[in-house]
């Protein structure tokens, strides 16, 4: 009788491996049914959710309009109601719709199963520049479209700022924007936005700035610098010019040996000649 390793098998119970096989197919046949039907809903889902309108934008909502309309933004928009909710890149939504003026920041979100959310930050528009014609200026300064009737704004003009200025040396011209919009805010702090509305502000490199303000158009002539102490005098300058019963025409705050004096001329129909106060 052989022996070791290679000795044949003769001792085997016949059958026993077709038992085993089909054991072994009876314990994976419910594993391999479910791994079938799980295959099959995945593709069937897979197949709604691409190719189906279960995710297909239904729904474009915008939220903090106020001078761009939705209509105005779907247009500039890379999608529209019935593409795939999933394919919309909010990177590139954002960028297309920062092409509309008003428009400064956007966030795009979606919203499943069908809807695309969109929020907007616009400018606020804070005066009006002269630049050949009318544009407008944002709170930082920026020039961001020209102004057309429909923008419905009543605000002060700033003018001496010619459009080669704008185009040729924008570096050295945005500054003195900047500082015009100053000007407006510490008006509207301390009030006298309530008394006499800026209507201009004219910027001159020599000269400084002279604003035109109030229903009279008073020419106040700020020169340059030390725009907090000049407003402290106008201020009260005006008082006392309205408790004498007068009316001022021109205010000078522009003596550049006597930066401390108001010179003021008030309207002529008073036969009143003109003032200088300290």
């Amino acid at each position: 009788m052989a022996r070791g390793p290679n000795r044949r098998r003769v001792d085997r119970v016949p059958g026993e491996r077709r038992r085993k096989l089909a054991a072994a197919l009876r314990f994976a046949f419910p594993f391999v049914v479910l791994a079938s039907c799980l295959a099959a809903a995945g593709w069937g889902a897979w197949r709604i959710a691409v190719e189906g309108s279960l995710l297909r934008i239904g729904e474009i909502r915008f939220e903090g309009l106020a001078r761009a309309t939705a209509e105005e933004l779907l247009e500039l928009s890379p999608v529209a109601k019935g593409d795939h909710l999933l394919a919309v890149d909010p990177d590139v939504v954002a960028a297309a719709l920062r092409r509309h003026p008003w428009i400064t920041s956007v966030e795009v979100r979606r919203r499943l199963p069908a809807a695309l959310e969109i929020s907007v930050v616009e400018r606020r528009a804070r005066a009006l520049v002269d630049l050949g014609a009318l544009y407008l200026l944002d709170e930082r300064g920026q020039v961001f479209k020209r102004a057309t009737p429909g923008d419905g704004l009543d605000l002060p003009v700033v003018t001496g700022i010619g459009r080669e200025d704008w185009v040729e040396r924008r570096a050295d011209v945005e500054p003195r924007l900047a500082g015009a919009l100053a000007l407006v805010d510490r008006w509207a702090e301390r009030g006298l936005d309530r008394r006499a509305p800026i209507s201009e502000i004219h910027l001159d490199s020599d000269y400084g700035t002279t604003l035109w303000a109030g229903d009279d158009g008073v020419e106040i002539r700020l020169g340059q610098g030390e725009l907090p102490e000049k407003l402290t005098r106008l201020e009260r300058v005006l008082s006392a010019v309205d408790a004498e019963g007068q009316r001022a025409e021109v205010l000078h705050l522009d003596n550049r040996r006597r930066p401390d004096w108001v010179a003021v001329r008030v309207a002529r129909t008073k036969g009143l000649p003109d003032q200088a106060a300290p």
